[in-house]
């Protein structure tokens, strides 16, 4: 049985990349999970990659002290509690990404067939579809829209 929200497509694909366990779970519900999956001490390192405040709060909760959050994106409304980020004793990065010192070593691996990034397209439309494209995976009708001429 699929669960509000759940995406059996986005279940395999992280399976896929090597994922070894996967949270469905969300909020304090996913906090708890991930805390019983690290012995009750919370994971050394969270990417967040949402941008809301119930993403962030999770990956705050499911960091353990002295680990690490990275966030990517830019974050919509998120507000950070001074005292509970200050008494988890986190570290938060985050800023934007220098795509142009990694693209050469990507184009690389991809050209050489080490890694696959088109799997995470399961929408194509074309470029006047886009509006359409963005729409899907705000959705969550999609993965990643590919958008051809």
């Amino acid at each position: 049985m699929a669960l509000p929200g759940d995406r059996a497509d986005r279940r395999k694909l992280a399976l896929d990349f090597g994922a070894t366990d996967i949270v469905t779970e969300r909020g304090d519900d996913g906090v708890a999970r991930i805390k019983d999956l690290t012995g009750g001490l919370g994971d050394d390192s969270v990417i967040e990659a949402v941008g809301t405040q119930e993403s962030m709060m999770q990956a705050v909760g499911a960091t353990r002290a002295g680990g690490h959050i990275g966030y990517v994106g830019v974050s919509h409304g998120v507000e950070l509690p001074g005292q509970k980020l200050f008494f988890s004793a986190v570290h938060l990065h985050g800023g934007p990404a220098p795509v142009r010192g990694f693209l050469p070593q990507l184009i690389e691996l991809i050209c050489n067939r080490e890694i696959d990034p088109g799997k995470v397209f399961d929408l194509e439309l074309p470029l006047e579809q886009a509006a359409e494209g963005y729409r899907a995976m705000d959705e969550r009708r999609a993965i990643k829209t590919l958008l051809r001429p």
